[in-house]
């Protein structure tokens, strides 16, 4: 782990620095609330959930325990309303690049967006690694991502007034179909089949804007992107009538996503297979003070469950404890019987 370098960005001040907002990070919430450690959650994603709300919201889950059936999003509220009384700050839509050590012992962490946090533990619970947007095969597209180009929407206001073409068929392409079409100046969403993955409340919305003339529908697929003054202007698609030039000075693709380690692979951790080692008392990793809970982690026996990385979130807490109050003796309670910790989930 390299020593600090210099900034001018002021940093956020926390006990904890939770990367990854999946069911696990949440949980690490928690435990981690349980004992007094205020956390920050940073997310590469839009939204709270990983991999569950992102995937599979809908989708249903069988092996939580106590829950016979839940749904990826389901799990994500009530984790949700569970950690509420810690009042964790969210971060999303932020990737970490950077790790250092200050001179005092802690991590100073850098985003992509520019933001500096300085945690005294970090906690990965970056699932597989940080999602990815998959990109679609068009020649040229690379050079307009992040001026024409967007797989997230970080600022709305960046679409005012535009032509927007949104490809896609799931949750987010339908979403921001309807968020954006009040903003657009024109906007066409393209899929290649007419049916949707979405929900059916924003299938029904969406086909009221096409009905009522406020938004385009096509189904086909993009062939080339077109530019004027180098800037994007339009692309074309193939539909079974042929190829069309649509208008698209933004174009948002929903292609999916892949998970890749990122940045984390340059930090200097000991890993296996891509994964991060860690030991089975602390879920600490080679490097001290910086813990790995959840999918991302390896060791003996790992079961990529989430009701695995619940267990390790909560020998991580009581491990960090000690990193955050040196020299403090921690008393090990149970919810159901100490006031304390009910007064802290304000249940008391």
């Amino acid at each position: 782990m390299p020593a600090e370098g210099s900034s001018g960005v002021l940093p956020s001040e926390t006990d904890a620095l939770i990367i990854g907002a999946g069911p696990v990070g949440l949980f690490a919430v928690f435990e981690l609330g349980l004992v007094d450690i205020k956390a920050h959650v940073v997310d590469i994603l839009d939204k709270i959930g990983g991999q569950c709300a992102e995937l599979y919201p809908e989708k249903p889950i069988y092996d939580i325990p106590g829950l016979p059936i839940v749904t990826g999003q389901g799990l994500t509220d009530a984790l949700l309303a569970q950690i509420k009384p810690f009042g964790a700050q969210f971060h999303l839509n932020r990737r970490i690049d950077t790790i250092t050590r200050t001179d005092d012992g802690r991590f100073r962490l850098g985003t992509d967006a520019g933001e500096q946090f300085l945690a005294k533990v970090v906690v990965i619970a970056a699932g597989g690694g940080s999602f990815t947007p998959k990109r679609p095969p068009l020649p040229g597209i690379e050079a307009h991502e992040g001026s024409s180009v967007f797989y997230s929407v970080r600022r709305m206001e960046d679409f005012r007034d535009q032509d927007v073409l949104i490809v896609g068929g799931g949750d987010s392409a339908l979403d921001w179909t309807l968020n954006l079409q009040p903003l657009a100046r024109s906007l066409t969403l393209l899929h290649r089949r007419d049916e949707f993955r979405a929900a059916p409340h924003s299938v029904e919305q969406m086909r009221a804007l096409v009905a009522g003339n406020k938004i385009k529908l096509l189904i086909g697929q993009m062939v080339a992107l077109h530019e004027e003054a180098g800037a994007l202007a339009a692309v074309s698609v193939r539909t079974k009538e042929g190829v069309t030039r649509v208008a698209a000075s933004r174009l948002m693709p929903f292609f999916g996503l892949t998970m890749k380690l990122g940045p984390v692979a340059h930090w200097g951790l000991n890993l296996h297979e891509n994964l991060i080692r860690v030991d089975t008392e602390k879920f600490e990793t080679s490097e001290p003070g910086m813990f790995a809970v959840g999918d991302i982690n390896s060791y003996p026996g790992k079961l990529k469950l989430i009701l695995s990385g619940f267990h390790e979130a909560a020998l991580m807490a009581q491990a960090a404890y000690k990193i955050v109050y040196p020299g403090k003796k921690l008393l090990f309670q149970y919810t159901t019987s100490s006031s304390s910790l009910q007064r802290k989930l304000g249940v008391s």
